[in-house]
């Protein structure tokens, strides 16, 4: 068994307290590992001008830590799952996906009580065309304008009133004590969230048993099999972290998880759902019919 462990993370307050869950779930199952946490600058942190779906590249948060990972510079990288492409770096896998938090998205307004009480017009940041096609979808009188920046700095905005409203991932919000600042909760059925949103995924270089080992302790199943369908879904489209897609895959009973998606237009006019159920252990079945449902409302025109 190893006895030094490296995890590599971004920088972000956010990402630093995520690598420390991590590390301090490793320490109380190997307590004679030294493991250290390594911060990696991403080119999604270098550029924070531009959004995210402007950068015309996948990867932008996740691509760099690979790259230490492959070069032995780091043993494990720790990242927030919907950030990570679906097509990995040959190398390089997911060992292990963790207890997944609330997956939902929120509002945070300063001077409203939630989405029907914003004014007419009112200006929303996100960088995310997922949130943007289903926030117009639900008004689509809103005037849904880019942002960057973490998650103290848009809360910020939101305060400053350079936007009358921002949407930021629960799961954020709670792992860093923020969760006061919630105006609103979307429900599934409002909006779906991102591929794997909520969930952390730990990489691994192929074929590092010893820290395949490790990091075996971190897994929880359902997680792995729900995100892991959410993620596939998402590769059967063809799409990475640009494409308007929510999905949420969620346990439902024994042995048993549904999975729910929608596909968007831009502008929310229009959108392709789809519903499918199955076993834990037959995630592609259930994966090829909600494909199919999509495709069949009309989803191949949207993306």
């Amino acid at each position: 068994m190893t006895r030094r462990l490296v995890i590599g993370t971004r920088g972000s307050r956010l990402a630093l307290i995520q690598a420390r869950m991590v590390s301090e779930a490793l320490a109380a199952s190997f307590p004679d590992v030294e493991i250290t946490i390594r911060e990696i600058t991403t080119s999604g942190d270098r550029d924070r001008s531009r959004a995210i779906s402007a950068m015309g590249e996948t990867g932008v948060f996740t691509r760099e830590i690979e790259r230490a990972l492959l070069a032995g510079e780091i043993d494990l990288a720790v990242h927030s799952l919907k950030d990570l492409p679906v097509e990995q770096p040959e190398g390089v896998v997911i060992a292990a996906t963790p207890t997944r938090a609330d997956a939902r998205d929120t509002l945070i307004c300063a001077r409203a009580s939630g989405l029907a009480g914003l004014p007419e017009g009112a200006k929303v940041g996100t960088s995310s065309p997922r949130r943007s096609a289903q926030l117009l979808r639900l008004r689509a009188d809103l005037d849904v304008q880019p942002i960057r920046g973490n998650v103290d700095t848009r809360l910020a905005k939101v305060a400053d009133g350079d936007y009358d409203a921002v949407v930021v991932a629960k799961a954020a919000l709670d792992r860093l004590g923020c969760t006061d600042a919630i105006t609103e909760i979307f429900e599934p059925d409002a909006m779906l969230p991102a591929p794997g949103q909520g969930a952390l995924a730990a990489e691994i270089r192929d074929g590092d048993l010893d820290v395949a080992r490790c990091a075996s302790t971190l897994n929880d199943t359902v997680t792995f099999v729900t995100t892991g369908a959410e993620r596939a879904l998402l590769a059967r489209l063809g799409g990475g972290c640009h494409l308007p897609l929510g999905a949420l895959a969620q346990a439902t009973g024994e042995g048993s998880f549904r999975l729910q998606a929608v596909v968007a237009a831009a502008d929310g006019s229009r959108a392709a759902h789809a519903k499918a159920q199955g076993a834990l252990e037959n995630p592609s079945s259930v994966v090829d019919t909600c494909y199919q449902a999509l495709l069949d409302t009309g989803a191949a025109e949207l993306i």
